[in-house]
């Protein structure tokens, strides 16, 4: 007889992750995935190695961690994506960015990082150095011109106090693509142990969407904003305006560029083709 196995989610404690989140960590009548799954949360870098590792089945993965690993299938429609600035993606620097020589960058992240060398190869001018460090700026900057921040620390810089550069607005105004961060990904040889019946695309789907409604998204702003010391106004923005959520025809346009780019500065190994999860015909959380 098939036996069923709980699926082990890797997530982000990212605020643009919250949305996505929302059925999994408040529980309802009518949407209840949580006897499905484990979930622990970590770094974005991190998410992409426990699925690597077979540590975790299911992760909210930056979009570089694709390149490195063929065994990994998509969850179709949910990304963190952007169409304009994102705000918390941000080169930050003490001179002006055409003198930037050196660049500390944030471990955390792989897109990023891999983002942020495409546009100094194509548009900003090579010849920089890159050292990865911890998210720390002024440690960053004290041996560096720069340093690329991501996610939370970005959001809380001071930009008066630095030249910064919202990478997602530069990519856009170079290619006139939206631009992927992350999506939801699954280790191939988990699927083939999952209960037939759970339509993973739906549950993800279906968390996405109701985080996003409105009385939902209310309660993700006051408890993020009271979170980061941001104002309730600065965290809805962010969340309404700056962070899209579908990874539709665009942002797939956008993705595939990001990888031929990519490849074609060593960045990033050449990306597998994208492999998509279908959906079931079972009833998910709805």
């Amino acid at each position: 007889m098939w036996k069923m196995r709980r699926l082990r989610i890797s997530a982000i404690s990212y605020l643009n992750t919250a949305p996505l989140m929302w059925d999994f960590e408040h529980r309802g009548a009518d949407h209840d995935p949580g006897s499905e799954f484990d979930i622990s949360y970590t770094l974005p870098s991190a998410c992409a190695q426990a699925l690597a590792e077979g540590s975790a089945d299911i992760g909210i993965i930056p979009a570089a961690a694709y390149a490195a690993n063929p065994e990994l299938m998509v969850l179709p429609e949910v990304a963190i994506a952007s169409r304009r600035a994102v705000r918390s993606i941000l080169l930050v620097s003490k001179v002006a960015i055409k003198k930037v020589r050196s660049v500390a960058l944030d471990t955390s992240s792989l897109t990023s990082v891999a983002l942020t060398k495409i546009l100094f190869e194509k548009w900003l001018g090579g010849g920089r150095t890159f050292t990865p460090m911890a998210p720390d700026v002024e440690a960053m900057l004290a041996g560096h011109d720069a340093g690329l921040l991501i996610g939370d620390p970005a959001l809380k810089i001071d930009r008066a106090r630095y030249e910064t550069l919202d990478l997602a607005e530069e990519w856009i105004r170079y290619t006139g693509k939206p631009f992927v961060f992350a999506f939801w990904a699954v280790r191939s040889a988990a699927l083939r142990e999952t209960n037939p019946s759970l339509d993973l695309p739906a549950v993800f789907q279906n968390s996405r969407d109701h985080g996003l409604e409105p009385a939902n998204l209310n309660q993700i702003v006051r408890e993020w904003a009271m979170r980061l010391e941001m104002s309730e106004g600065d965290v809805r923005s962010y969340l309404t305006q700056n962070i899209h959520y579908q990874l539709d025809a665009g942002c797939l346009e956008g993705l595939r560029l990001f990888y031929q780019y990519a490849a074609e500065i060593g960045a990033l190994p050449a990306a597998p083709e994208l492999q998509f999860v279908e959906a079931t015909k079972a009833v998910a959380f709805n």
